[in-house]
């Protein structure tokens, strides 16, 4: 997909767009061998930056790495275990020398009636969607803090905006991470760091795998279906404002999705 200019974050030199908005800066994305971890990554390569792709299937990572090229380097960690976890920062610093910019993308699906779902299921998947969102943006923030500036987006849903019956646990799981993400941006924003989320709806990945069969069917019959790129497009969006605003959280939908 051919990427368009974007318009650079410093404010004086608004007169005119610049291909390469994220030249010199470092971005680590999770569960980024594929899907939204996968185009953000790539709009973040095409941009410019430096970009840590986070997963761990390697097989995965180093076909994804030797697609985008040399500016894109593979970081093999499982995040459900809890030492591994622990490394992020330390390996991205030890693999890029710096962390600019952090996108919590990394998670897990559990749809259908809350009476059918294994409880193990549910576990990793909160584990994933809640609990590794906060101990990686708790991994990253003394070193954005120390530099005085940093960038953390955190991909949630539209399942966050809404009561979606279909899928309990998983929407719960989101509306916990929304609500981590405005408060931890009311507590660094004195540091410069901006903190945002970016909430699609349904969206073509591996996830709609798991999704009930009748929704999946009505959404592809509608044509109700965003690309991974598109919501890549808002992340890039986002990361390149000027420095005094943040992007807190945006909502992005197929036109033809009835929630």
């Amino acid at each position: 997909m051919q990427m368009a200019a974007w318009w650079p974050q410093a404010s004086t030199d608004m007169l005119a767009p610049t291909p390469f908005p994220l030249q010199g800066q470092v971005a680590a994305v999770t569960g980024a061998a594929s899907g939204i971890g996968l185009a953000s990554a790539r709009a973040m390569t095409e941009a410019g930056a430096r970009v840590v792709l986070v997963d761990r299937d390697q097989a995965a990572l180093d076909k994804a790495c030797a697609e985008l090229g040399p500016n894109a380097l593979p970081l093999v960690l499982d995040l459900l275990d809890p030492k591994q976890c622990a490394t992020l920062l330390q390996r991205v610093l030890d693999l890029a020398g710096r962390l600019d910019i952090f996108h919590a993308n990394a998670g897990l699906y559990v749809g259908g009636d809350l009476v059918d779902a294994d409880p193990d299921a549910i576990d990793r998947m909160l584990n994933l969607n809640v609990n590794v969102v906060m101990k990686n943006v708790h991994n990253v923030l003394p070193h954005m803090i120390e530099k005085g500036v940093g960038d953390i987006i955190v991909t949630s849903s539209l399942a966050a905006h809404f009561p979606t019956p279909w899928e309990p646990v998983y929407a719960s799981s989101k509306w916990a991470i929304n609500c981590f993400v405005q408060t931890v941006r009311r507590q660094v924003f004195k540091h410069g760091i901006r903190v945002g989320s970016i909430s699609p709806g349904p969206v073509i990945t591996s996830l709609l795998a798991d999704w009930p069969a009748d929704k999946l069917e009505e959404a592809k019959a509608k044509g109700s279906l965003l690309e991974a790129a598109e919501v890549a497009n808002v992340v890039l969006f986002m990361l390149t404002r000027p420095r005094g605003m943040t992007i807190r959280d945006v909502v992005m939908m197929p036109t033809q999705f009835d929630l």
